[in-house]
């Protein structure tokens, strides 16, 4: 079901700033995604591995909150569905992130928020 983690997200006051430190300290190159509303999400790849930063949410995700792990799934809505199946409950998502690249969140029974990605 899970085929390996493909993103590891954390909050941050800036984004952008947070990513460009770690892709300078990695020499690897940022990437950014503007929102309609004007948010910046930002990212680097280590070994296969997107490591994002989002613009912090007080009242869902914190700046200093966990990261969130996504995992890698051939199907979003089908993985979602056991996952809600077997005790977790909805976080936020499904979103379409760019085209053919789906996220979900959801909290499972012990309060860690469970991200999955795919088409």
């Amino acid at each position: 079901m899970f085929t390996g983690v493909r993103t590891v997200m954390t909050f941050a006051v800036d984004p952008e700033a947070s990513a460009r430190w770690l892709g300078g300290f990695l020499d690897v190159p940022v990437k950014t995604d503007v929102s309609d509303s004007g948010a910046v999400y930002a990212w680097v790849e280590v070994s296969g591995v997107e490591v994002g930063f989002h613009p912090v949410d007080d009242e869902r995700n914190p700046r200093g909150g966990s990261p969130v792990v996504y995992w890698g799934v051939d199907n979003v809505d089908l993985v979602r569905e056991r996952l809600l199946a077997a005790g977790c409950e909805h976080h936020r998502g499904p979103l379409t992130v760019e085209p053919g690249r789906r996220i979900a969140q959801l909290r499972d029974p012990f309060g860690t928020i469970v991200g999955i990605e795919g088409p």
